[in-house]
């Protein structure tokens, strides 16, 4: 099917059936955070990992970018390694693991103390098909801008042999973003949108991706879209999206965010969201 019939809407249905039904490399960019370990309970969907990582290969463009926002239940005592096992599993099948980035919780949840660290984060991993061929680089201001190095200051340029050349003087401006990247969740108005999805990330961070690894025109999909935070942000960003769910509730609610529908989006939040009590999700690792 011609992925114009699919081109700036929301899809309710099975992500797996949908995505097969797109023409190869039709994708410039996915942006999306699976169900992951039983830490949501999302409608008892079965979630059919790999079959989904290989269609996303076929139809993300040579240069395109998977960005993969996960972590990892804690069950009889260790971390389950969903999310290193997804990621290796993506480079087997052909991509390559272009970055691994955190996404920072500024308010995290309090958690039951349970002899560890309270978790503050979660993984993005960024995946390219080939050699990424979009990068437009957030920047920041340097903490020491303007100012006029001494002689003794050096910065390491090799790959190989250690080697180094002086750095510039004065110290310029701006400098690329690291790959730590901070939010807080769920207090900002446009974020307080999808209340009534259990785990939507922030639309910053998904702005801030979508202008990172896509141009305007792109197509963006999220295979699981939930309330529609990413095709928000890639509509407000002048990019074409796709987003996909099984829950006909949140594709609902992800219409009216993305057409900046208020009064009704308020109104379908309001709304209780029919889940089956004790079911949970799998994941095929």
């Amino acid at each position: 099917m011609p992925i114009q019939d699919f081109k700036n809407t929301i899809v309710n249905g099975d992500c797996l059936d949908i995505i097969r039904q797109f023409e190869n490399q039709s994708i410039d960019m996915v942006l999306t955070s699976p169900p992951y370990d039983n830490l949501r309970t999302y409608k008892g969907y079965d979630f059919p990992f790999r079959p989904i990582a290989r269609e996303l290969f076929r139809t993300v463009k040579d240069g395109g970018v998977v960005v993969w926002v996960v972590s990892d239940a804690t069950i009889d005592g260790t971390e389950t390694g969903t999310s290193f096992k997804q990621a290796m599993f993506f480079k087997d099948i052909g991509f390559k693991i272009h970055d691994t980035m955190i996404f920072r919780k500024r308010n995290p949840i309090p958690q039951i103390y349970r002899q560890r660290y309270n978790n503050e984060f979660e993984y993005m991993f960024v995946f390219s098909k080939g050699t990424v061929s979009t990068h437009n680089p957030l920047m920041v201001p340097c903490l020491h801008a303007g100012l006029e190095l001494n002689g003794t200051t050096y910065k390491n340029y090799s790959k190989h042999e250690q080697r180094r050349a002086k750095m510039a003087k004065p110290v310029k401006d701006e400098k690329i973003k690291g790959n730590i990247w901070e939010y807080v969740v769920g207090k900002n108005l446009e974020d307080q949108e999808a209340k009534g999805h259990p785990a939507p990330f922030p639309c910053e961070l998904a702005r801030d991706h979508i202008h990172s690894w896509s141009n305007p025109g792109d197509l963006v999909l999220d295979p699981m879209c939930g309330s529609g935070t990413t095709c928000k942000a890639a509509k407000q960003l002048g990019r074409n999206y796709i987003g996909i769910d099984t829950s006909a509730e949140y594709c609902e609610i992800a219409r009216l965010r993305t057409e900046g529908r208020q009064e009704e989006m308020e109104q379908q939040i309001q709304l209780p969201l029919r889940e089956t009590p004790g079911e949970l999700f799998t994941i095929e690792t």
